[in-house]
């Protein structure tokens, strides 16, 4: 059940790293990733506070912290970038359905950005699929829950 917790910080990592960046660089390296282009209906792909820095960070402490609990820089590179690409995902649907950038959609926030990398576990040897289920109910029913007191502690902008 270690490996389960380890999954879980490294999803944590991979969603707090850029809240951290944001606040420590401010404007600093936020070229967003849709370079603020829009879709076809008008709408932007992704929203502009889906940043480069925000992947890179995410991803680089997913790596740093995989490497330092013995699973690689290269697993952990792996499953930050695909925590991200999850995010990214959920902010792309969420533009399609005219929702604003920061707009709360439960399950859908917090779903695909913990299942592609738990599947990479999954696929690597490190889990089997009961594991992987829970890993990503427990950690979008915590996201679900701490969110909220973030922002009341004024370290999240939103409360979701």
């Amino acid at each position: 059940m270690l490996i389960a917790l380890k999954l879980f910080v490294m999803l944590v990592l991979a969603n707090g790293a850029p809240v951290v960046a944001a606040k420590v660089f401010r404007r600093r390296w936020s070229a967003p990733v849709d370079a603020g282009l829009h879709w076809f209906d008008g709408r932007p792909l992704l929203g502009k506070s889906k940043t480069w820095r925000g992947i890179t960070s995410g991803a680089l402490c997913c790596a740093l912290f995989a490497l330092a609990t013995g699973h690689g820089f290269v697993f952990g590179l792996l499953f930050g970038l695909l925590a991200l690409a999850g995010d990214l995902l959920s902010s792309f649907i969420k533009r399609r359905l005219g929702l604003k950038s920061s707009a709360r959609m439960s399950w859908l926030d917090q779903v695909p950005e913990a299942a592609f990398p738990v599947l990479l576990a999954m696929a690597w040897g490190l889990v089997n699929a009961w594991v992987a289920l829970f890993v990503v109910v427990f950690f979008t029913l915590a996201n679900m829950w701490i969110s909220p007191l973030l922002y009341r502690l004024g370290i999240r902008r939103q409360p979701h």
